[in-house]
């Protein structure tokens, strides 16, 4: 539904078209002697009405369209049939993506300057700022070009993971230029997909020398296929990821055995214990929780912590400090392949045995004597699958230091895999006496082998890069901007699948030169993008979860059907 609008027309301002011969006999045109284009336009500063005259060909056989040509200057200020200004629209997507705004807060901002409604931003965003956009991304094709000439194109594919059986997003960009040249949805996750999904970056003819993806199997031959000459490069973080399954598995197993058996032994002491008989902490606002006057017979800082505010002596402070760190240890979380949550916990409890065992030996205190007794068990219980899985981590560092070009001399994809391959023959030899380590390399063997091909490229092909990590943060970025601009986890997945090819899109650097970029766009390639993202959005007509509304759509099915002419009888 429009925003009605009560504003007052005023003179037109008037532009010229520019053009002093036509573009196609180059014959000169004359101008016109009527007006075309006039609108009321609002803008930021201003409720305008414009028009332009437009020149027409003087050479009887030149024909095409247009017969009239426009003013430039009248097209830079709205959008064909538009009636706000770019101006206006550039505010809305500059707010929406870089102030991550809610549409409300847009509207109000615009309110004092601007009539216009919240459900026009929200069009004006979603069928007028996000397909413009898309088509001045359109428009560095020339520069494309001129990098493919001079050194190749290097590009970086990738998807994000899909929901509940919905279309995957993908995305592919030059990593060179950053430039986009293909974003939207895949139905299925096949060769055939694949190849129709790449085959029209093959068909601009540029040159590409490489690629940089994940392993998806059938991505494999689907590049392969398209584009047979290219270098393609395997994600190094995935690599790791994979190789180290099995050692990242037992290491979680590890973890909750340590904390079970640390549990089992100082259950009691760790349960945090006040002199109040309360639940609550630290609390701030109007009615603050009181402060405790810091020691005045001891020069280091006032205690701030939670757990220690009850306790009065220093001997006490330190007890539950050693607690607290203890406690704290329990709850780590591990981000494999490389943080390894069981291994790093040995390791720190390990830390805090030895120094509860100084503070021991200095004063045997019950409850740091008990801590160090129940550290030492567990400890010692735990410490072959410690040996074993330090071993396996150990053996991934260094595989990961082999492949990493920091720090290191300029090295050929040959020279780096001769030296990798070296050390995945020292795994084997080093597994052989344990049954428990040769499980762990015969999987860091058997992945290493299967991502061999698609490792080493990068050390060949300048600007490929070792990881697709980019990528996988431009969508973890996206979803977060269209969460805080949504306020609902829901909301954001539904906006992926309804507009992620053209929110992934980045826009200009600052509110001017996404007004520049926008407002030259032509009007043709608009109505077509557009188009595609009604396109779009019409798949989910149906996506509603209201009853009134999905009742009602059920009801113009029954319409529309009673419209047509029976065929198989009544």
């Amino acid at each position: 539904m429009r925003t009605p609008k009560d504003l007052t027309r005023t003179p037109p301002t008037i532009f010229s078209c520019e053009l002093e011969t036509c573009p196609r006999c180059h014959h000169p045109l004359s101008e016109a002697h009527y007006l075309n284009g006039r609108k009321t336009v609002q803008t930021m500063f201003q409720v305008m009405t414009i028009a332009y005259r437009p020149k027409v060909c003087v050479n009887p056989e030149c024909s095409g369209v247009p017969k009239a040509f426009p003013s430039a200057a009248w097209q830079r200020v709205a959008p064909k049939h538009g009636t706000y200004g770019y101006d206006v629209i550039a505010q809305i997507g500059w707010e929406r993506q870089t102030g991550r705004e809610h549409f409300e807060v847009v509207q109000a901002q615009l309110a004092t300057r601007v009539d216009i409604s919240e459900s026009h931003v929200r069009y004006l965003y979603h069928y007028q700022y996000l397909p413009l956009i898309a088509c001045h991304e359109r428009t560095h094709l020339d520069e494309l070009k001129r990098v493919g000439a001079s050194t190749g194109l290097v590009l970086s594919l990738d998807g994000l993971m899909p929901v509940g059986g919905e279309p995957q997003l993908w995305v592919v960009r030059e990593l060179q230029t950053g430039r986009t040249l293909r974003s939207g949805w895949l139905l299925r996750q096949d060769e055939t997909a694949f190849v129709e999904f790449l085959q029209p970056i093959a068909d601009l003819g540029l040159p590409v020398i490489a690629l940089i993806s994940d392993k998806q199997v059938a991505l494999l031959p689907a590049v392969a296929r398209v584009f047979p000459h290219s270098a393609h490069g395997w994600c190094h973080v995935h690599y790791f990821k994979n190789a180290a399954e099995p050692v990242a598995d037992a290491d979680e197993a590890m973890k909750k055995a340590l904390r079970q058996e640390v549990r089992a032994d100082l259950g009691e002491l760790l349960r945090p214990k006040t002199l109040e008989n309360t639940g609550v902490l630290t609390v701030t606002g109007l009615v603050p929780s009181p402060v405790e006057s810091p020691p005045t017979d001891t020069a280091e800082p006032p205690v701030t912590s939670a757990s220690a505010t009850a306790p009065t002596t220093e001997r006490e402070r330190i007890v539950q400090d050693i607690l607290h760190r203890v406690r704290y240890l329990l709850t780590l979380k591990g981000r494999p392949p490389f943080r390894l949550a069981g291994v790093e916990t040995y390791e720190r409890l390990l830390d805090v045995k030895r120094c509860v065992a100084q503070l021991v030996r200095h004063d045997p205190e019950p409850r740091l004597a008990q801590v160090l007794q129940g550290l030492r068990r567990v400890l010692k219980v735990m410490r072959r699958d410690y040996t074993q899985l330090r071993q396996a981590a150990d053996w991934l560092e260094q595989l990961s230091a082999i492949l990493d070009p920091e720090g290191k001399p300029a090295r050929s994809g040959a020279e780096v895999q001769a030296e990798w391959r070296a050390y995945l023959d020292q795994i084997v030899e080093e597994s052989q006496s344990t049954p428990r380590l040769l499980e762990f390399s015969s999987k860091i063997v058997k992945v290493s082998n299967s991502y061999a091909p698609g490792l080493f490229h990068t050390y060949d092909v300048p600007g490929l890069p070792r990881t697709n990590n980019d990528r996988e943060s431009e969508f973890r970025d996206v979803t977060r901007r269209l969460l805080s601009t949504t306020g609902q986890v829901g909301a954001a997945k539904r906006l992926l699948l309804r507009e992620g090819a053209w929110e992934l899109i980045p826009g200009p650097a600052s509110l001017s030169e996404t007004l520049a970029a926008i407002s030259h766009v032509d009007t043709h390639d608009l109505q077509q993008e557009q188009q595609r993202v009604h396109a779009h959005r019409q798949r989910f007509r149906l996506h509603t979860r209201s009853p009134q509304q999905s009742q009602g759509q059920l009801d113009q099915l029954v319409k529309r059907w009673k419209a047509l002419p029976a065929v198989n009888g009544p």
